[in-house]
């Protein structure tokens, strides 16, 4: 059943990336990102407040229960994990073929797995190694790719700001297994629906702050206009992050398998690049973007056992 959550989780991933880059086209990237977790906390408002005003009972499957000062700490802590992670992917999204930036983040499962090893001393087997070392091979080509697009991976400040971003998220993968998992696994066996609430809203703070002292007096040297895709942007991550957290609040999940599984949305975000914006040199990052799945089935052979 997690399993079904993690694919589902992925092709709305997919739609996520093609609304933000969308939404990012000749936009000011700070009011997209802070509209993005505005909608987020509104989608998430009715639930707390039924909840609190007792519509909702504790059992239920949308009910979001009590939490503690200590809590809120750690939830703040993925908020600020998560944003920084968006804030450097949307400024590389929107100056970077999405071609390029899709087969890019779906590296992150291999950025997990090296944090796995790194911060928990696990050890991988030779299916995982495998997988590894084809997606360093597999970036490396995709470095030659972007040269023909005049796209230089050594110098170029937008590549270092998605693959930081996507560093960022990794932490963030391996934070949340540890925010999800049971006590006796070593976890803090926080609420799914406690994490995803709270966690939209200290976003939105966040980004609030950021609105008002980084982008407004810049108003207008970096416009703002309207589009619709940015609403498309927050319902689609929203129910995203839901099947997301519930897979992993499932018996069995593997965050391992849930990261790699949630990088097929590459797949949909490469499609819309390639079929409505007709972004070029298509061949070659096909063929780059496969080496990138090539190493995401390793990883999940590796995974299994």
């Amino acid at each position: 059943m997690w399993l079904s959550f993690a694919f589902l989780s992925a092709l709305l991933l997919g739609f996520y990336d093609v609304c933000k880059k969308h939404s990012l086209r000749e936009n000011a990237v700070v009011p997209v990102l802070f509209l993005n977790t505005l909608f987020s906390s509104l989608l998430f408002l009715p639930l707390l407040l039924f909840s609190f005003g007792g519509i909702l009972a504790p059992g239920d499957f949308f009910y979001v229960p009590e939490t503690s000062w200590r809590e809120h700490g750690y939830i703040f802590i993925k908020s600020a994990l998560v944003l920084s992670s968006w804030v450097f992917g949307y400024f590389g999204m929107k100056h970077l073929p999405l071609t390029l930036v899709g087969p890019i983040n779906a590296t992150r499962p291999v950025m997990v797995l090296i944090g796995a090893v790194l911060i928990f001393e696990e050890s991988l087997n030779l299916w995982q190694w495998a997988g590894v070392l084809t997606a360093i091979v597999a970036f490396y080509l995709l470095s030659r790719s972007g040269k023909k697009e005049g796209i230089d991976f050594k110098h170029n400040r937008w590549v270092f700001s998605v693959v930081l971003g996507c560093i960022l998220g990794a932490a963030c993968g391996l934070y949340d297994k540890y925010l999800m998992a049971d006590p006796t696994a070593g976890g803090l066996g926080l609420d799914r629906l406690a994490v995803q609430t709270y966690y939209n809203f200290y976003q939105c703070v966040l980004m609030g702050i950021m609105l008002f002292c980084l982008w407004f007096p810049h108003r207008r040297e970096q416009p703002f206009h309207w589009v619709w895709a940015i609403l498309g942007i927050s319902l689609s991550l929203s129910m995203a992050d839901f099947a997301y957290l519930y897979a992993l609040s499932l018996e069995g999940a593997m965050i391992a398998v849930v990261s790699m599984v949630r990088r097929a949305s590459v797949l949909v975000s490469f499609g819309f690049a390639a079929l409505v914006l007709r972004e070029n040199n298509l061949r070659d990052k096909a063929i780059d973007l496969g080496l990138v799945i090539v190493s995401m089935v390793l990883l999940f052979i590796g995974s299994r056992g």
